[in-house]
């Protein structure tokens, strides 16, 4: 099962991201986690928050460049290396990592995966009974 990030692409000038964050403001949408990747001209602002979809629109409708991307969570122990058991026995199983970040969520660490195979992931997950966060965790 995975879950759906925002994925938003910002310049790197300023006040753009700001704008970005007023509309989800005046939305009534709260950030779980975000993190920015960036190249020279443009960032990839990526965002988990509690209604992704409506997020979504108001950005389109805003003129936003965004698009929903399907990640897996996964709710770790918040404990020294949790996150290296689960990405070494992902990638044991030939699953590559596309990106991952990390926070901290009600107690428990959160890893935020892009993967691929993503059905590889879910399999591996399953198996290893590893615990999976879905949407509603975070509404």
């Amino acid at each position: 099962m995975t879950i759906k990030q925002l994925s938003i692409f910002i310049e790197n000038k300023s006040g753009t991201l700001i704008k970005v964050l007023d509309i989800l403001s005046k939305g009534g949408i709260q950030i779980i986690a975000s993190t920015v990747a960036d190249t020279q001209d443009y960032g990839i602002y990526r965002v988990l928050c509690n209604h992704p979809t409506q997020a979504f629109l108001m950005l389109r409708e805003a003129g936003i460049n965004v698009q929903l991307t399907d990640v897996i969570a996964l709710s770790i122990d918040d404990e020294p290396g949790r996150a290296a058991q689960a990405v070494s026995t992902l990638s044991a199983a030939g699953v590559s990592i596309l990106y991952m970040y990390s926070f901290l969520w009600k107690g428990k660490g959160v890893l935020i995966l892009r993967t691929n195979p993503v059905e590889k992931a879910q399999e591996v997950i399953t198996i290893h009974k590893m615990s999976l966060l879905t949407e509603i965790d975070f509404v």
